[in-house]
């Protein structure tokens, strides 16, 4: 059996017994009468509406408390934890598919890839997996858009040798041929089916028009471009990511402070700093307002709309994230589900939902699938929802209903440990104000519903969106059999017909 299994489980075994056991005889509570349901203890209310909270306190944690710095230079944020023997290390490099070349879009997520599935210097593949199996350790390495990370999860008593193979891994990677040709097998094979599903069509399609085809946002590999992954390639992308110049680490769990730094720099010793990689380019397209159609026959279409918005730091961010839980990211509480689902029946679930990035403006989208008679009908809707927020000032209730959730769930970025310090990381990476997590729920009390109307006026305009639909064009267009909508309602019919795209070129089909 896995070794942190069985300390997990006698961990959790003690606490069982301590919370499960029962009490000694002439102590603890008394049992209830039998017969009969037990007293109300006194001043319980009578009735759940009549219970009252007091306010949450919670003071989030400063970053500079749990920030170190090596000899080296190289950041490195601690918080000890003692409940279980376990020790948890994260390696943050700036730098993923923003760093891909024009002509290999996906390089660097195959290159972490085949850092952690390659094998090292010194052992190979197999034998590399079967030693972290013997000491119950787990690696992980992955890159995204913007950054590369690797994890490693030890028990404390194999700590020292469990760090080696890790960070022998990150500095020392072989890319073994075999391993390496099988990752591209399996990659080709994946991308043969990515047109079986009409949400991977209208993803891809519609970060085509947000970001522009050659922006990394929308980049997609190719058979071709994978085929044209080699050892060298991925050589290249790692000496380029993977060094301590373009490092931030954090560690949590069971260990000594001053012993673990002093481990951090004994296993990082030698290892040559290099640039830190630069920020990801913003994206020079313009997304064009109109109707956009890709064909695929499905007795459901599926449909997103939006247009270009924010960056996270926007002045107006915070009024903006609590309009969208409003309008579409509240769950059933929101006004498009309500409408859309609750009180036409029209999908299963639609939302909407606002992404700012960090570089340049992200974007905002509401989305939603529904049987191909309807598609119009729920489109109508939804855009009747976005105007609805632009011509009149929403509920007090909406109001303080997204403020609570916002303020509610505020914590539970500070959850755990890891999840903390992936915070601090973030923050130092992407040089987040100082005093954001200090002020963000004061400046959320103060939003108004004027404030919503505001930015629902700035950056939520129905005339400047995009709608995309991925379906049986012949059966969408027509509307549903009532005559409430058809797709001529929007920009005047006028359709533009995007190809549907070889799945292994992303060339357009006949």
């Amino acid at each position: 059996m896995n070794l942190r299994v069985v300390a997990l489980a006698l961990a959790l075994g003690v606490v069982a017994v301590l919370l499960f056991s029962p009490p000694k005889r002439g102590g603890g509570p008394a049992a209830p009468v039998a017969g009969g349901a037990a007293p109300p203890a006194a001043g319980l209310p009578g009735r759940p509406e009549e219970i009252a909270f007091r306010p949450l306190e919670f003071t989030p944690p400063d970053a500079a408390s749990f920030r170190r710095v090596l000899p080296d230079g190289t950041p490195v944020y601690l918080a000890p934890a003692h409940e279980f023997p376990l020790v948890n290390l994260a390696l943050t490099f700036k730098g993923g598919a923003s760093l891909d070349p024009a002509d290999v879009p996906g390089l660097a997520a195959l290159t972490a890839r085949m850092v952690r599935e390659g094998g090292t210097k010194k052992l190979a593949p197999a034998a590399f997996d079967e030693t972290l199996d013997f000491l119950a350790t787990e690696a992980a390495v992955a890159a995204n858009e913007t950054f590369t990370t690797a994890t490693m999860n030890c028990l404390k008593s194999n700590l020292d040798e469990s760090l080696a193979l890790f960070v022998g891994m990150l500095r020392e990677p072989a890319f073994d041929p075999g391993r390496l040709d099988t990752s591209k097998a399996r990659i080709t094979e994946m991308l043969k089916q990515r047109n079986d599903d009409a949400s991977s069509i209208l993803s891809r399609e519609w970060k085509r028009l947000v970001y522009g085809p050659d922006h990394f946002e929308s980049a997609e590999p190719t058979g071709r471009s994978v085929a044209a992954i080699s050892r060298d390639r991925l050589a290249a992308m790692h000496e380029r990511v993977f060094h301590p110049g373009n490092m931030i680490v954090a560690v949590s769990g069971d260990f000594d402070e001053r012993e673990m730094l002093a481990k951090l720099e004994k296993a990082f010793a030698g290892w040559q700093r290099g640039p830190a990689a630069p920020d990801p380019e913003a994206p020079t397209a313009v997304l064009e307002p109109g109707l956009y159609h890709v064909p695929k026959e499905i007795p459901q279409g599926k449909v997103v709309l939006g247009l270009r918005s924010i960056t996270r730091d926007d002045p107006d961010a915070i009024p903006l994230v609590l309009l969208n839980d409003i309008l579409g990211a509240g769950g059933f509480t929101s006004r498009i589900m309500q409408q859309v689902r609750s009180n036409e029946g029209l999908a299963y679930s639609a939302r909407s939902t606002l992404a700012p990035k960090v570089y340049y403006p992200g974007d905002f989208r509401a989305g939603f699938e529904s049987k191909n008679p309807t598609v119009a009908l729920a489109t109508k809707i939804v855009l009747e929802q976005i105007s609805g927020v632009r011509d009149d000032l929403v509920t007090e209730e909406e109001l303080e209903t997204a403020k609570a959730s916002a303020i509610e769930t505020f914590p539970r970025q500070f959850e755990s440990k890891p999840a903390m310090l992936r915070v601090f990381v973030n923050d130092e990476w992407t040089n987040r104000p100082e005093d954001f997590w200090k002020t963000f729920r004061e400046k959320v009390r103060a939003t108004t519903r004027e404030d919503l109307k505001r930015v629902a006026e700035k950056h939520l305009d129905p005339g400047k969106m995009a709608i995309l639909v991925v379906g049986d064009w012949d059966e969408i267009a027509k509307g549903d059999l009532q005559g409430r909508a058809t797709m001529n309602d929007f920009f005047g019919g006028t359709v533009k017909h995007l190809p549907l795209r070889d799945p292994l070129t992303l060339e357009p089909l006949p």
